[in-house]
């Protein structure tokens, strides 16, 4: 895990490393995470492991946990609480988490008194609230999965009971962890391109991941779960807001679900890939296609551990759940294309537009400022300057391959985060962390007033 910027320099080379790291600044204040762990001014070994609750073992719940595993003198996973049998199993031989502290459901946790310094709760977005807020009244510090509720008032009554309790809540926006991000946010507030005007941002969600996710998948029922602009996309308001560093006054959003809809079913479809549809060899949404031929988003299938015996497993998921359903027969009801535009405290002004119908993945962002602009796609941004016409890229693709870690998702974020958040713990400051609840709640509201300004058709007050 992370090589120290010596390290870097000389594996990448003078010329690189300078162009990387010569712009950091050394005197960051305590709510800026740096790009190098063992750079971080605000960093003490832990006396000992931080002992913490998984709620929920699914993908997140095995993202956040797996940081115990590479990082044991850190993080200690002592109990789970899952109803799916499989996951429950393998997460407790994972972690080797004694007998007693494995649970079906999140309630029954808190039916013991206390027997960890925190709880990870990776439940699903429509039971966030119930879970988090029987943690703080039990004493437990919290890592709280995005979005905090699908409820407004429910995200103010943690935010309110966290203040109460005294209790750390961090909320994961891993993006504010992202190199990327941190170094993009740095570059603006330094003055790099004079003073910010606007900002225009991308999320390309591409056309299979939507399809997955959206319309076969968990989040495919907006009523059940999350608005998309929360469930996917409260990463981007919420980064928009840290970047500019200002609160947003306006907000005002357009959208709808244009394509996945029974009038675009092709003739010959049916009601599944693998019943004999006619197009099914062509169709790009082909489920046949997706997880059975590429196997590929297979993430969310118990497979066995035999792997000889996936195959069939897949088969007998795509006969049964929703993944093998077409995907212009399917009761999904989010958006597929999605607008909104904003304006911050000073006239400065954002536009963001999450988009389904894409090839690629991975956010695009333009910063326009008076004195120069910034383009960039998450792997690397170029930064023009007016003044002198010269032109910088700041390639940070390299900064994943030269720190060597395991988890570099979200950018390099979600492991960022469990760090500081350990830190912000151990210490009892979450001055340490960049994505409180205190921090994180305006963005949140922002969604919220984007789907009523998409509902309305007006202009919305964000107000806290």
């Amino acid at each position: 895990m992370p090589v120290s910027r010596r390290k870097a320099l000389k594996t990448l080379g003078a010329a690189t490393g300078a162009a990387l790291f010569g712009h950091f600044p050394t005197g960051l204040d305590s709510r800026t995470p740096l790009s190098f762990f063992d750079e971080n001014p605000f960093y003490k070994k832990p006396d000992r492991p931080l002992t913490a609750i998984t709620l929920g073992a699914g993908s997140r719940g095995n993202v956040y946990g797996g940081y115990a595993l590479e990082f044991p003198d850190e993080l200690d996973i002592v109990g789970v609480a899952e109803p799916i049998p499989v996951r429950n199993d393998r997460y407790t031989k994972k972690h080797n988490i004694p007998e007693a502290n494995r649970f079906p459901t999140w309630e029954r946790v808190f039916e013991r008194p206390k027997f960890a310094d925190a709880v990870i709760i990776t439940t699903p977005d429509n039971l966030h609230y119930g879970p988090c807020m029987a943690a703080l009244k039990a004493g437990y510090d919290v890592l709280l999965e995005k979005p905090i509720s699908p409820s407004e008032q429910e995200c103010r009554d943690i935010l309110n009971l966290a203040k109460k309790t005294g209790r750390i809540v961090a909320v994961c926006h891993v993006l504010r962890y992202a190199p990327y991000f941190v170094k993009l946010r740095e570059l603006i507030h330094s003055g790099a391109i004079g003073e910010l005007i606007s900002i225009q941002h991308l999320e390309p969600i591409e056309h299979i991941h939507m399809s997955h996710s959206y319309v076969r998948g968990n989040w495919h029922d907006r009523n059940a779960t999350t608005p998309i602009i929360l469930a996917k996309s409260c990463h981007d308001l919420d980064i928009l807001r840290w970047m500019i560093g200002k609160p947003c006054k306006q907000i005002v959003a357009m959208g709808g679900l244009k394509w996945f809809r029974s009038e675009n079913a092709p003739p010959g479809s049916t009601a599944r890939c693998m019943d004999g549809c006619a197009v099914e060899g062509n169709c790009p949404y082909s489920a046949m296609k997706i997880y059975y031929r590429n196997r590929s988003w297979l993430h969310v299938f118990d497979l066995p551990e035999d792997k000889s015996k996936h195959g069939e497993a897949i088969l007998e998921s795509l006969r049964t759940t929703n993944y093998g359903r077409c995907v212009y027969r399917m009761d999904n009801n989010q958006e597929d294309h999605y607008i909104s535009s904003m304006q911050f405290e000073g006239g400065i002004t954002a536009s963001f537009s999450m988009e389904a119908f894409t090839s690629y993945a991975g956010r695009r962002t333009r910063v326009m400022g008076s004195m120069g602009d910034i383009v960039g796609d998450m792997d690397n941004f170029t930064l023009t300057d007016f003044r002198t016409g010269k032109s910088v890229v700041y390639d940070h693709s390299k900064i994943q391959d030269v720190e060597n870690y395991k988890n570099s998702g979200h950018g390099g974020g979600d492991w960022r985060l469990v760090r500081d958040w350990i830190q912000a713990i151990s210490q009892q400051n979450p001055a340490l962390l960049t994505s409180t609840i205190d921090a994180s709640i305006e963005s949140h509201v922002m969604g919220f007033m984007a789907e009523q300004s998409r509902k309305t058709g007006k202009v919305e007050s964000v107000v806290l």
